[in-house]
């Protein structure tokens, strides 16, 4: 198999505001091409198109999936047949890894958001690629490490922050503010529907929000929506 990750993005790096610990950092970027060249027919390349869905909740979950570049969503459905968003992953995650811990079964269904390159490695590829290749299992670490410290923080955010401040905190991790390589704080095309599953409220209350934003100069809609920095005054305000 031949995947490039060469051009692995960094997470932004936010003060921590009000018991929030600050967001993690993404491992170095390398490149797996030599790492992976054994994996053989244990993975495959996926050209994924806008809204495919890639496993199901209730699937067999047996692969790892890494994304090389687009984004995707994580839902949930619950018996009462609400539907929760409960990740947007991009270039540089992983996804599916439950598998590995014994996992029979997937926990949510995982789609992409746009035209998008995912690499899919079986269980078994998965396993035997973490036992021999020492950098592939540091940056696979370095993952589980991050996911879990934004689980945290996610959820000190939903327990301690109203909806208002809670959009606006998602808005510029969606932005990756303050990431050295990113001048332009734009997020890429998502649903009010997709924010107000992410930040655990209602349609309205997020466009009420949005155009709360707009009007006090926080962010601005040009080929896409734009987040300007002074957007951290919602996230610090008491």
């Amino acid at each position: 198999m031949d995947l490039d990750i060469s051009a692995r993005p960094h997470t932004p790096t936010l003060k921590p505001l009000h018991g929030m610990p600050p967001a993690h950092t993404r491992a170095m970027p390398f490149n797996s091409t030599s790492i992976l060249s054994g994996a053989g027919d244990g993975s495959a390349t996926l050209q994924c198109r806008k809204q495919q869905i890639l496993f199901t909740q209730g699937d067999a979950a047996n692969a790892v999936f890494y994304i090389v570049n687009g984004w995707v969503k994580l839902t949930v459905v619950s018996r009462q047949g609400k539907e929760a968003v409960v990740a947007m992953l991009e270039g540089g995650d992983f996804f599916g890894e439950a598998c590995l811990a014994g996992q029979r079964v997937c926990s949510a269904t995982a789609t992409s958001l746009d035209a998008s390159t995912i690499v899919r490695i079986d269980r078994a590829t998965m396993s035997r690629v973490l036992q021999h290749e020492p950098a592939f299992t540091e940056l696979f670490m370095s993952h589980l490490v991050n996911r879990n410290v934004r689980i945290q923080e996610d959820l000190i955010d939903q327990l301690f922050n109203p909806a208002e401040k809670r959009l606006a905190r998602t808005l510029l991790l969606l932005a990756h503010f303050g990431r050295e390589d990113s001048p332009e704080a734009v997020i890429p095309k998502i649903s009010q529907e997709t924010l107000a599953e992410m930040i655990g409220t209602t349609r309205s209350r997020v466009s009420f929000f949005l155009n709360r934003f707009k009007k006090l100069g926080f962010i601005e809609y040009a080929d896409g929506l734009r987040v300007h920095r002074s957007l951290l005054n919602v996230v610090l305000a008491s």
